[in-house]
């Protein structure tokens, strides 16, 4: 309710910057889906990108040849981000450590090279135009301003949150939590970990999709970058800030991030990673449980002044 209210005031507070905001909540889409991934089943991935762009991609072109209705197209994205999870997650989830972390990437150029290739569908290298939505549930047009844009961005993220919040609260997420912690334990007590865990990819497939989804649909164009690997290690990276295991944490990292990616780049086009860099380097090494551990470590740093006073 608190990450709402911020948004709802800072549509009244930032008039100007809907395109930069709405920018910030389609990325809290990507990174909680990398939350569940990592943060809760514990695979590292650096190939989020594949199913955020597959269901970019479709998203976009069911828009062009089949149907415009916003919703209709993300369940659209959100199938074929989960499809192409499923799929790869079957093999991928059979390995682990450094040779994971390849095979999602080679995933994610696999696909970027296809969608390059298959230049009659997919415009290649000149990006999926001509993308014209039907309004919002048939009431709310996209605005030039990105009004209807935003809110429908907030009100996905608000959804994808929430659904999440109650997956990882249940039996299913809490056996993610185990698998992360000791796979070897879940399953001498009886539990698929393979399964869950191709499960667990799959879901978060489905929310990158939707974020992909989202995309296409506000911006009404769909460029290769979407299969970048520059957008899964930027995804990566705001959730380390934020902290791994923890929705929020993937929201505050987010909006940090982009926020100082943002500000920096507008005062300093050429070293705006040197910014990047040392405010990564300063929550790996004083906070490397993420932000969202700040209150805790700054509680017991305060509590141990007070115990050397007494002292």
């Amino acid at each position: 309710m608190a990450f709402a209210a911020i948004a709802v005031a800072a549509f009244f507070v930032f008039p100007y910057d809907l395109a930069f905001l709405t920018r910030i909540l389609i990325m809290i889409v990507l990174v909680l889906s990398v939350d569940l991934v990592l943060g809760y089943a514990g695979i590292p991935t650096l190939g989020q990108a594949a199913m955020y762009g597959s269901g970019a991609y479709a998203a976009g072109l069911f828009a062009i040849h089949i149907w415009a209705d916003p919703v209709a197209g993300l369940v659209v994205g959100a199938v074929a981000g989960a499809v192409v999870a499923l799929v790869s997650g079957l093999v991928l989830m059979r390995t682990k450590g450094l040779t994971l972390i390849m095979l999602t990437i080679a995933v994610a150029a696999i696909l970027h090279e296809i969608a390059n290739k298959a230049r009659g569908l997919t415009g290649g290298a000149d990006g999926l135009r001509g993308i014209d939505m039907n309004p919002v549930l048939g009431r709310f047009e996209f605005d030039f301003i990105g009004g209807t844009g935003y809110w429908y961005a907030l009100a996905v993220a608000a959804l994808v949150y929430a659904g999440l919040t109650v997956l990882t609260r249940a039996p299913f997420g809490l056996s993610l939590r185990g698998i992360h912690e000791s796979p070897e334990r879940m399953s001498a007590i009886g539990a698929p970990v393979y399964w869950r865990r191709v499960t667990a990819y799959a879901i978060g497939g489905a929310v990158a999709g939707i974020a992909g989804a989202l995309t296409a649909q506000i911006t009404q164009l769909v460029s290769l970058e979407t299969f970048a690997f520059a957008l899964s290690a930027e995804a990566l990276i705001m959730l380390i800030l934020g902290g791994t295991g923890r929705l929020s944490g993937a929201v505050i990292g987010t909006t940090l991030f982009m926020v100082v990616h943002h500000v920096a780049a507008a005062n300093d086009p050429f070293n705006w990673l040197f910014v990047i860099g040392a405010m990564v380097l300063a929550v790996v090494f004083f906070l490397p449980a993420g932000l969202i551990a700040a209150p805790t470590a700054l509680a017991r740093l305060t509590k141990g002044g007070r115990n050397a006073d007494r002292t």
